[in-house]
């Protein structure tokens, strides 16, 4: 057998979902990066009781889609696995590149970027990449990209926080105190940790308050 695996490059199309609109009034431009086997139409509604008028949100979606479950009725997606991840994640940044463009939100002032268990790894590695400046990097419930390092966050000047349920069965007592420690290597220790009591899941409570004291 005598098999070769190739590379090819081709333009795609994918969607992405918004809630709310972007005027003048809006204060807060969200940036918010799904888990593992969401679509973004859905992953979006978790921030629905965000005042309306004052925050538009934008749920890029994983281009890599499948079916949920032996039944086949629904359907999840997942940004990157082991396989190729190097090319996958060139794939995943000129995405959010297209997106940024397209919604003009390159330098804008009080951006928060949200990354939810899977989600935390690209929005993460999108930042870093591109040196995005956000007034917030929101990291829920995911764990830290092994090869970001301290250097790569050097220009950011924006607040880290790191949220995780205290039930979470992906995140135990050691696997927390790696994460915590992996944030604090990358950001100091002005990090802000957030424990809640749950498991594996948005609290949106939590998001609430992340801007209850921004201007």
């Amino acid at each position: 057998m005598n098999s070769s695996e190739k590379e090819i490059s081709y333009p795609i199309t994918n969607s992405y979902s918004t809630l709310n609109k972007h005027t003048d009034n809006t204060k807060h431009v969200w940036f918010v990066c799904h888990g593992m086997g969401y679509l973004s139409r859905y992953f979006i509604r978790y921030f629905k009781d965000l005042n309306p008028e004052e925050n538009y949100i934008i749920a890029p979606q994983a281009q890599s889609k499948y079916y949920l479950g032996s039944k086949f009725n629904h359907v999840g997606a997942s940004w990157l696995t082991r396989e190729n991840t190097f090319v996958e994640t060139q794939n995943v940044l000129q995405y959010f590149d297209a997106i940024f463009n397209l919604e003009n939100i390159v330098d804008i002032q009080n951006l928060i970027v949200l990354g939810y268990s899977q989600g935390v790894s690209v929005a993460m590695r999108y930042i870093a990449k591109r040196q995005i400046q956000c007034s917030q990097l929101v990291l829920h419930s995911g764990g830290i990209p092994k090869e970001l390092n301290a250097e790569d966050f050097a220009f950011f000047n924006g607040q880290t926080k790191l949220i995780y349920g205290t039930q979470d069965e992906y995140l135990d007592d050691n696997r927390m105190l790696s994460e915590v420690s992996k944030v604090n290597n990358l950001f100091g220790n002005s990090v802000e940790i957030i424990p809640f009591n749950g498991g594996h899941e948005m609290n949106t409570s939590l998001i609430q308050n992340l801007i209850k004291n921004e201007k």
